[in-house]
């Protein structure tokens, strides 16, 4: 049986293979190839390149696994493994050259449900700035070589949070309210782009804490076992794993009082 280290090893060399070709076309130049929930939710040639790039080399190493990406079909899984994958997080940061944006890969044991599969190993490659976050389950998460850990903020009032946005306009404002009524609560809020970084954000200490609605399940699958292995909650305030109802990951020393603000501000 492969082991969640060997697994790891695949999806970071595949990942980084996946970000130098990601590279490459932002430096040729971004063309976008078509929208979809949204006029701004777009997708770029290059979402859809990379991402074949990353199934055909799960296909020829992992034949036989399930894989569940955002530019492509899935495909059901005989091993009981499925690999989750986003081969551009932070597209719109791509299409404008903010080094912001990330090829982040997933193993879970299951299918593609976040609320009931079980992450194994997870791998997020920023291709702008080379740098590579990792994790294995019960391994614990790394930057590069170095163990990352969550920060332990003193208060709420002393915590930076993270969010994102969704891509439908009615929405956006609702939300944009909730943000209005946390920002007197917290340090500051800060609004990066994408998702996996963000969680990888708080992994490192970066962020204290990143809360979501409407994330998709390749949006998160990487970052938020990497964040748990760091030592942050991840569980919703209700006790649920992260989906699109609730994406929360926060500093255990805040969790139980952002839970709280997040509530009070209709979050």
């Amino acid at each position: 049986m492969t082991t969640p280290d060997e697994l790891l090893a695949i999806a970071l060399e595949i990942a980084r293979e996946a970000g130098s070709l990601a590279a490459r076309r932002r430096a040729e130049g971004v063309e976008v190839a078509a929208s979809k929930s949204s006029a701004v939710d777009i997708v770029t040639f290059a979402d859809r390149e990379v991402e074949a790039l990353v199934r055909k080399r799960l296909a020829e190493r992992r034949p036989g696994d399930g894989f569940f990406g955002e530019e492509s079909d899935a495909t059901t899984s005989e091993t009981g493994l499925t690999w989750i994958v986003d081969p551009i997080d932070g597209t719109v940061n791509f299409l404008y050259g903010i080094p912001m944006y990330a090829v982040s890969i997933a193993v879970v044991e299951g299918g593609p449900d976040p609320l009931t599969w079980k992450a194994l190993a997870a791998c997020v490659v920023n291709p702008a700035s080379g740098e590579e976050f990792t994790a294995v389950r019960g391994g614990g998460a790394h930057l590069g070589t170095a163990t990352l850990r969550v920060s332990a903020p003193a208060s709420l009032s002393q915590s930076l949070l993270a969010t994102g946005f969704s891509y439908d306009p009615s929405r956006r404002r609702e939300q944009g309210e909730s943000v209005a009524r946390l920002l007197g609560v917290v340090r500051d809020i800060r609004r990066a782009g994408a998702a996996s970084l963000d969680l990888c954000y708080v992994a490192a200490g970066r962020l204290d804490a990143y809360v979501e609605r409407g994330l998709s399940p390749w949006d998160h699958a990487a970052g938020v076992l990497i964040a748990e292995e760091a030592g942050a909650v991840v569980l919703t305030p209700s006790g649920a794993p992260a989906s699109r109802e609730l994406t929360f990951v926060a500093a255990p020393a805040i969790a139980d009082d952002l839970g709280k603000a997040l509530a009070e501000a209709g979050f």
